[in-house]
């Protein structure tokens, strides 16, 4: 007698809600962090606005999105931090050669090298400048590569002064990345706040679709990315997830990371 997995029928539901072009782009698009509306979203996938509505239903219904209204408007966004991670991660997973074709316009040709360049992978930094910044934490010994089945949590950080400032925070196994103690100071000597409350990971490797490679997540890459959206080191290009580098932000990652100014251009 064969026993059916209990998980399974959830699982091929699960699948099921990606499984479509229109809701698939519709994740990726918000991937940029932001809210949307039903409209925007219908011009952005190519379809009329009822039909998308169909298809947002049931990714809020699935747990993939979250949605409020506010008048006439509905707006939704990715659930949280774990769903993006999910697309992203799965997004890097497909062939270069799937989707591998010529810009059809220069328009086209410019925005994919302004996203391959640098941009947000819903509240981090990606693309060869998230991986950059990775790069050189890691070369500096503030950021580990780790192993395992235990996460920290910003909520749960404690670091005893007294340990190897290369040795990763306690506990800070599981996710990919770990910072160190010296990870953790330079963080503080830059102003970039760690302590936020909540089980996320404080650091976090996700999967890059662009460079194949993991870049920093987690809350130490999200507060990192808000750091550099507020101090003026990388500014939004258009309304997509696209950022650039500008002057200020060359000067200030030379300073504290040894990033040539110009690699990123």
């Amino acid at each position: 007698m064969t026993v059916k997995d209990s998980r399974a029928a959830g699982l091929a539901a699960f699948a099921a809600l990606l499984a479509d072009e229109t809701r698939a782009a519709c994740l990726l698009a918000l991937l940029n962090g932001r809210a949307w509306t039903n409209g925007e979203l219908a011009r952005h996938a190519g379809v009329a606005a009822s039909t998308l509505s169909e298809h947002l239903g049931k990714l809020v219904a699935g747990g993939l999105l979250t949605e409020e209204r506010q008048g006439r408007h509905r707006y939704v966004r990715l659930a949280d931090a774990r769903v993006a991670q999910l697309v992203e991660e799965l997004t890097a997973r497909i062939a270069p050669e799937a989707t591998a074709r010529p810009p059809r316009t220069l328009r086209e040709s410019s925005a994919g090298s302004a996203l391959a360049r640098g941009r947000t992978c819903y509240d981090h930094l990606a693309g060869r400048l998230g991986i950059a910044i990775t790069d050189a934490l890691t070369e500096r010994g503030l950021l580990r590569i780790t192993d395992g089945p235990a996460d920290v949590t910003a909520a749960g950080l404690r670091a005893p002064a007294a340990a190897s400032a290369s040795r990763p925070v306690p506990g800070e196994r599981g996710t990919g990345f770990a910072l160190t103690r010296a990870g953790l100071k330079w963080f503080g000597d830059a102003g970039i706040g760690l302590a936020h409350p909540g089980r996320r990971p404080l650091a976090r490797a996700c999967l890059d679709w662009t460079e194949r490679r993991p870049h920093l997540a987690g809350v130490a890459g999200a507060e990192l990315c808000r750091h550099a959206l507020d101090a003026g080191w990388c500014v939004r290009i258009g309304s997509g997830r696209a950022v650039k580098l500008t002057a200020t932000g060359e000067h200030a990652l030379s300073g504290l990371l040894g990033i040539a100014p110009g690699t990123l251009r």
